[in-house]
């Protein structure tokens, strides 16, 4: 069995940053991991949770949490990442290392600010099953 999660990670990375609407809002800064002191605003990968399905050729559920950060002042910039992720990749069709998405959707989406005042968070959801390529 292939590895789902790995795939699917890199092929919402790499939509995300062939994206114009994304790329114009972050400058294609979408981690896996921020790097210490990354510039704002940028999306991280966050929590990825899958389960295998019993249905005819099997599959993964998964869900995955895209966290975005922003430091202007007021919501309007987190909220566009939001927007522009959920219309990015909300129904598309995915592939990547013998992997595609059968199905992909956003399912959530939350702006607030952090406590301390400085920043301000996307939260986006995805829930998306993947399944396997036939390779031939």
């Amino acid at each position: 069995m292939k590895d789902h999660e790995s795939a699917l990670q890199k092929a919402v990375v790499a939509a995300l940053k062939a994206d114009a609407a994304v790329s114009a809002l972050i400058g294609g800064r979408v981690f896996a991991r921020p790097p210490e002191g990354a510039a704002c605003p940028y999306l991280a990968l966050g929590r990825c949770e899958s389960r295998p399905l019993t249905a005819d050729g099997g599959g993964v559920e998964q869900r995955l949490t895209l966290t975005g950060v922003s430091r202007f002042l007021g919501a309007e910039e987190a909220k566009a990442m939001a927007a522009a992720v959920r219309a990015c990749l909300h129904e598309a069709v995915l592939e990547a290392d013998g992997v595609r998405t059968a199905t992909l959707r956003a399912t959530f989406a939350d702006v607030f600010g952090a406590s301390d005042g400085r920043r301000t968070y996307a939260v986006v959801r995805l829930r998306a099953v993947t399944e396997e390529v036939a390779s031939g």
